[in-house]
């Protein structure tokens, strides 16, 4: 669609129900909405259909090519996934028989030392991209393992198939459960370097380098300084874990005496910004979410993680009553499920047994958590000027839904307001549902291979 009269050249116009947040109210719903998104892949303009003919006028577009939504569809945000483990897909499903420690040294980093062949590489991290991609995750912030080249692999699968990633070389200099999976100091420091600068050399539209110490358990004091320091030389994101199990967080305690918390590790070492993302924080005091309010540092709730390898549970209230960023993530594979609708699921459930636990607990609506899987992740992932929301100027990342795909999960057995559709989906649906997905204004699914 030409523009003759804006310096705006639209590509498409998309009319009909549109869903999303603002940090004003968790939900907000625009009906009969006219969207247009520029050649670019950036939402040029928001308007009502009933102004279809002067909104046509100005922005350039023909009235009869506008793509219409059918009865019983929407268009939302892509989901974004703040913490997966694109290396341990393979397992997903299985091996959630331990507590966290011993399920990393007898199923994790045996199965990650694999990735040192590039060919196997290759057919898990394409799995997990399409698969991401096909149930809606429009953004991604993966681990990979500590092998660069696969690592750059990742980075260049999530730029083929048009997934928005953070892709983040593993490091760790202390291993001794599985003797060929740790690096030297030295190697790991060396490596991340190359890794950041040859996928920076690449110049991939939406994918970037994402600085990743596997966690303090795994790493030394010197190494995780160092790591901060090239984060901060080459101004990318910081990915880790931070107390996830009670055990993990005694065994932080004796690895770091003169630590004052687990988030003080982190605080020593500059590894906390406003592009740090940590996944878990059960057992975060209100102590450490003010150091996290203070820096920045967002907090990425993996709930199906935290239940399955019996972990902890993430108050996710407390945290954003602390003004802390947070995102939820899939944790594949101490999550089974890649789907960010299972998070979303896992999210209500785990917040609704802490009211269980606590009747004075404030419940999180599906609104809320709907917006912590859009919008809060895109914050968590300092990404909230790109996407999350249908706001004019931002990227145009989204899913249409089809609330009744012909067989589909859902039953409709009565016409249903926008707000119940959403609902709906939320908490009956999956991939069939999701009948397109755009990241930057492309349609990346369904694939065209």
């Amino acid at each position: 669609m030409a523009n003759s009269s804006t310096e705006i050249a639209i590509a498409c116009v998309h009319r009909g129900t549109f869903i999303h947040s603002t940090w004003e109210t968790p939900l907000q719903i625009l009906e009969d909405a006219l969207l247009g998104v520029g050649e670019d892949g950036k939402i040029a303009f928001i308007g009502e259909g009933k102004d279809v003919k002067q909104l046509s006028q100005k922005f350039g577009f023909i009235p009869s090519e506008v793509n219409q939504l059918a009865q019983n569809e929407f268009f939302m945000p892509g989901m974004v996934d703040t913490h997966i483990h694109a290396s341990q897909y393979s397992y997903a499903g299985t091996a959630l028989d331990l507590p966290l420690l011993k399920w990393l040294e007898t199923y994790t980093f045996p199965v990650e030392a694999q990735f040192d062949n590039l060919e196997f590489a290759r057919q898990v991290y394409t799995q997990v991209v399409k698969r991401t991609l096909r149930n809606g995750t429009t953004s991604a912030c993966y681990f990979a393992t500590i092998h660069t080249d696969a690592t750059l692999l990742l980075g260049q699968l999530a730029n083929d198939f048009g997934q928005r990633a953070l892709v983040g070389k593993v490091c760790m200099d202390l291993n001794d459960s599985v003797k060929s999976y740790k690096e030297t100091s030295k190697n790991s420091e060396a490596e991340t370097g190359r890794f950041i600068r040859e996928l920076l050399q690449k110049q991939y539209p939406l994918v970037r380098p994402v600085v990743t110490p596997r966690f303090a358990v795994t790493c030394t004091e010197p190494l995780l300084k160092r790591l901060a320091a090239i984060a901060q030389n080459n101004n990318v994101h910081i990915q880790s874990h931070i107390s996830e199990t009670v055990e993990e967080v005694q065994l932080v305690k004796r690895l770091f005496p003169d630590s004052a918390s687990y988030t003080d590790v982190y605080n020593k070492c500059n590894l906390l910004t406003n592009k740090t993302v940590m996944a878990h924080g059960c057992y975060l005091s209100d102590k450490e979410l003010a150091v996290f309010r203070e820096t920045g540092t967002s907090l990425a709730h993996c709930p199906n993680s935290n239940i399955s390898l019996c972990s902890g549970l993430l108050d996710v209230r407390n945290a954003l009553k602390h003004k802390v960023k947070v995102g939820l993530g899939t944790d594949v594979a101490g999550g089974y499920s890649a789907s960010m609708l299972d998070a979303v699921r896992r999210t209500l459930d785990t917040s609704k047994v802490l009211t269980m636990q606590n009747p004075k607990h404030e419940t999180l609506t599906f609104e809320e958590v709907f917006r912590l899987a859009t919008l809060g992740g895109s914050q968590a992932l300092s990404l909230d000027d790109k996407t999350g929301n249908f706001q004019v100027g931002k990227d145009f990342d989204a899913l249409r839904v089809n609330v009744t795909v012909p067989g589909g999960p859902i039953d409709l057995i009565q016409p249903k307001e926008p707000k119940v559709l959403l609902e709906k989906f939320l908490n009956l649906g999956d991939d069939r549902n999701i009948v397109e997905v755009f990241v930057a204004g492309r349609k990346v699914v369904p694939f065209t291979e």
